[in-house]
């Protein structure tokens, strides 16, 4: 039993070296020898310029080899290659004025055609370099080419039009044009296409094969006349019930959002991917509407696994969820059906705790910034009575450093005023969603009778700066301060 399972495991890993290396002979390896003339021969290139020990360039490799795989039977061509900058392409990368790694041009023949600026995993690149060459939408000619389109691993949209310019076919071929860097057009008249799809002007989402499931369609029709419905209608069902989140295509997926990780894979795991999708399938079409469903590859979203306490993920699923307040929720038993649907059930009724990461409240606070934590958030700073100047920090962050030392100056000017400074970790605490925190250090001005709408602080770094802003804004006119911030005179 032990050889055998030791034999089956050799095997797992002699089919993933075999297809990584396939993958990877699918990329040009050019040097300054034959960099010219092999781009010569190309109609569209995008190179990779690298150096061997760049650990950014080692995560981008295989996604790089897939995406080659990908477009390697495209037509119009694209081809991707690689230059090693440290060798055999050093002249190369300096004519070329590569001065970081990995950095990726396009390439028209021997001619940089642009910078590359698209995604960094083998599907996104592959949609980015497919929009920078041919027309937007693949135009199908016979039942054989059609075929050849359906034969991918990409979810599509088609047209079938027995006129070209009908409204419908007009339509469709702009809004492909505005996205084809996006999505993945084709469409038809040919007759025979036209036959065997069965209508003769129409628009269709076809699913990728490996999204195909039996809880939902596989190929949905468009039903509205306009382009807002075309953007409506791709925008509701591309993704389908149960979405694949990548870190390309997160920004697709909004709250209120329910997300399974796991070990997402459908390059080397399909089958066990589609396993706990599929379970997961059948309790978001029991709330089809009411919420977002989807899954994600849990070493790609580690950093929002960490935002809810969790630094290891078993085989099982880790569920969790944000609402529409973008509040954080938790499936804290073992994953199964009947757990994820009581999860929902409760979630959608609002009857659970929402998750807060927070460090632990100070047990002492007397010093005269006071330290806010998510826990002591609302009763130090919402519901103090005071007004109050709150900065959100990082530990590791230099300007948050240098700013220490004038804001516990400020805090010690005011200390008798009817103001409170605060501050806040914000890697280590949940930041209420009313602040919009995207920079170290962020500061927030909060009057008294005003806690719901912060005011962004933007004005001066210094002592004085500080003063002449909480003077002038202050509820009450501050005990040792004017209006604009200069020192009252003291009685004698």
């Amino acid at each position: 039993m032990i050889k055998m399972r030791c034999l089956a495991a050799a095997m797992l890993i002699f089919g993933y070296i075999a297809t990584t290396l396939a993958a990877e002979s699918d990329v040009l390896d050019l040097g300054d020898d034959n960099f010219a003339s092999t781009l010569k021969q190309q109609e569209t290139t995008l190179v990779m310029f690298y150096a061997p020990w760049c650990g950014h360039c080692k995560r981008l490799k295989p996604e790089y080899a897939k995406a080659a795989e990908l477009v390697k039977d495209d037509d119009p061509p694209i081809k991707l290659a690689k230059v090693d900058c440290t060798e055999a392409g050093k002249e190369t990368c300096s004519k070329y004025s590569v001065s970081g790694y990995p950095t990726l041009k396009i390439f028209r023949q021997d001619e940089v055609s642009q910078d590359y600026s698209g995604p960094r995993e083998a599907i996104g690149i592959a949609k980015y370099m497919r929009a920078q060459v041919g027309p937007a939408s693949k135009n199908v000619r016979s039942v054989e080419e059609l075929a050849k389109f359906l034969d991918t691993k990409e979810t599509s949209i088609f047209g079938s039009f027995e006129d070209i310019d009908s409204q419908l076919a007009k339509i469709f071929l702009k809004f492909a044009d505005k996205n084809r860097e996006k999505y993945r057009f084709g469409h038809s008249s040919d007759e025979e296409v036209l036959k065997k799809n069965g209508e003769t002007d129409k628009i269709v989402l076809i699913r990728a094969p490996h999204l195909s499931n039996k809880f939902e369609a596989s190929t949905i029709k468009f039903e509205g006349s306009t382009e807002s419905d075309l953007t409506t209608f791709i925008k509701e069902n591309y993704h389908g019930l149960v979405g694949h989140r990548t870190q390309e295509t997160s920004r697709d997926f909004q709250n209120p959002l329910i997300t399974a990780y796991y070990s997402v894979d459908y390059q080397k795991n399909p089958k066990g991917t589609n396993y706990w999708r599929n379970r997961v399938l059948k309790v978001a079409k029991e709330f089809a509407g009411q919420i977002s469903f989807a899954i994600s590859s849990k070493d790609d979203f580690q950093h929002e696994l960490n935002e809810y306490g969790y630094d290891f993920v078993g085989d099982k699923p880790i569920v969790l969820a944000r609402d529409a307040k973008n509040l954080k929720y938790s499936l804290k038993d073992e994953f199964s059906v009947e757990n994820l649907q009581d999860f929902v059930e409760k979630l959608l009724a609002d009857e659970l705790e929402p998750y807060v990461k927070s460090e632990p409240v100070p047990e002492s606070n007397d010093t005269p910034v006071k330290v806010a934590v998510a826990k002591n958030f609302d009763d130090l700073v919402i519901n103090n009575g005071k007004d109050t100047l709150i900065e959100f920090y990082a530990p590791w962050c230099g300007h948050c450093k240098k700013l220490t030392p004038i804001y516990e100056e400020l805090a010690e000017k005011l200390q008798d005023e009817d103001v409170v400074i605060v501050k806040m970790d914000a890697t280590a605490n949940d930041v209420p969603p009313e602040f919009n925190v995207r920079g170290f250090p962020t500061l927030f001005w909060l009057p008294k009778d005003s806690k719901n709408n912060p005011v962004s602080y933007n004005g001066g770094r210094e002592v004085d700066d500080f003063i002449k802003y909480i003077a002038k804004e202050a509820t009450t006119e501050l005990k040792s301060f004017d209006r604009d911030g200069r020192p009252k005179k003291t009685e004698l």
